[in-house]
């Protein structure tokens, strides 16, 4: 399993290891994370938190781009929004850098674009 790793704004998110038992230190934003020196992985799937989405699998998230430069970074990653089925919206018109999801994942509903 890894877990997504920041560092500070200017550089892209990492997925580093992280097993169960193992402590999560303290990052920027209120994150807790695996160690810095905890082995880089290629995910498979990228789960995602959502501000809002639309069922095109368009999605509004904190705004710093991050998961836009993961999903670029890693484009064979199967990428998966979290929300509450609340936080789903008629219609969002992407900018040209976002990225789609594949598929929402809500309290009540999985959602395939």
């Amino acid at each position: 399993m890894a877990l997504p790793h920041v560092i500070r704004r200017s550089l892209p998110m990492r997925f580093l290891s992280w097993a169960t038992e193992a402590a999560l230190i303290a990052g920027p934003f209120g994150l807790h994370q695996p160690a810095e020196d905890a082995a880089e992985l290629e995910p498979d799937i990228i789960l995602t938190p959502l501000v809002g989405f639309d069922r095109s699998g368009n999605r509004i998230g904190q705004g710093a781009g991050y998961y836009d430069r993961a999903f670029l970074a890693h484009p064979n990653a199967w990428r998966v929004g979290v929300a509450l089925s609340v936080q789903e919206v008629d219609t969002l018109t992407p900018d040209p850098w976002d990225v789609p999801l594949h598929a929402i994942a809500t309290e009540s509903d999985w959602i395939t674009p």
